[in-house]
């Protein structure tokens, strides 16, 4: 990635990275649901990371990059699988089973666990009130958000593919928070859309080796598949891999790592919204009571590493910094 003259990444641009992973990210919920209606979960998660990666990595080289820098492409490995393939194939896997909208509440606790895995800033973090009563209070609207789901549970009607749904649901955090500050910490000099490539390339691999494991392969003929579920797949490859998750790669680059996990504040209200909207789902006033302590938990765990401003971002310098590579969308 190219610096800008000042060293420092423009507000505008920042904003822009910030709104993406925000809005975009909360309504792939909604399309990832729509999407395997049509495909297999992990044939879906090679389809979408594969063709993303390879659109990607083919810019790259376009762009004149160094993709073959092999301590890069072990970072991303490391980063990709625990990201792409663990967490995100997680929540595929949960979808099938477990409404769009609870799953974006579930993983809403990601930057309660970016502050538990967060080594360099652990001890701060922990010696600081208003982080640990965070924790606690994150923690409590976990519970509360299961309190409904073992209450079904006992009363016999809860399927057992949703007690795996809400079990994956609970290591997705934990895996997405572990690879995002490993990319951070790893960082190579190379263009975020580079590692952001790779890490699609590699985790959409072994989703074509977990396809193969459950036989999805199997009987499937893609004559079959409904248009709806094509186009639920294509906004997943062009916006929901290829702009967001490039722009959340370079984020990670530019701002701290705890702060760019704000987007799951955000995201679940997109998802729960989408999902009541288009797919005729409900949430509970309980759950919402849960995604509502939650987000509470994750200000306070945050609170005194940013401030909630909204900077005015100078338009008359997009076409400026973007001639320059910053954005990594293409």
């Amino acid at each position: 990635m190219k610096p800008a003259s000042s060293n420092k990444p423009s507000l505008f641009l920042i904003g822009m990275a910030f709104a993406t992973i925000y809005i975009v990210w909360g309504s792939t919920y909604f399309f990832i649901q729509q999407a395997i209606h049509g495909f297999p979960p992990m044939m879906m998660g090679a389809f979408r990371f594969l063709t993303a990666g390879g659109l990607l990595l083919g810019w790259c080289i376009i762009k004149g990059d160094r993709i073959w820098i092999r301590k890069d492409i072990r970072s991303s490995a490391i980063s990709g699988m625990l990201m792409l393939f663990t967490a995100t194939g997680g929540v595929i896997w949960a979808e099938q089973s477990v409404p769009s909208a609870i799953v974006a509440i579930m993983v809403s606790a990601n930057p309660i666990w970016f502050v538990t895995l967060d080594k360099a800033n652990r001890s701060a973090n922990l010696k600081n009130k208003t982080t640990v009563i965070g924790l606690i209070v994150g923690f409590a609207g976990v519970l509360l958000l299961f309190g409904q789901a073992l209450a079904v549970s006992l009363a016999g009607t809860f399927h057992p593919a949703q007690i795996i749904g809400f079990g994956l649901l609970l290591v997705d955090p934990i895996a997405w928070s572990a690879g995002a500050l490993y990319s951070k910490k790893h960082a190579g000099d190379a263009p975020a859309r580079v590692s952001s490539a790779w890490q699609m390339i590699i985790a959409g691999s072994a989703f074509v080796i977990a396809a193969l494991a459950h036989r999805e392969f199997t009987g499937f003929h893609i004559g079959k598949v409904p248009l709806q579920a094509w186009m639920s797949l294509g906004y997943l490859i062009i916006f929901g891999s290829i702009c967001s998750f490039s722009a959340y790669i370079w984020l990670l680059k530019v701002r701290p790592a705890v702060q760019v996990s704000t987007h799951s504040y955000v995201n679940p209200v997109v998802a729960v919204l989408l999902g009541v909207l288009f797919a005729h789902e409900s949430v509970s006033r309980l759950q919402v009571v849960g995604l509502l302590v939650i987000l509470f938990s994750v200000l306070l765990v945050n609170f005194t590493k940013y401030s909630i401003n909204l900077p005015k971002f100078p338009l008359k310098k997009f076409r400026s910094h973007t001639a320059q590579g910053q954005f990594p969308c293409p």
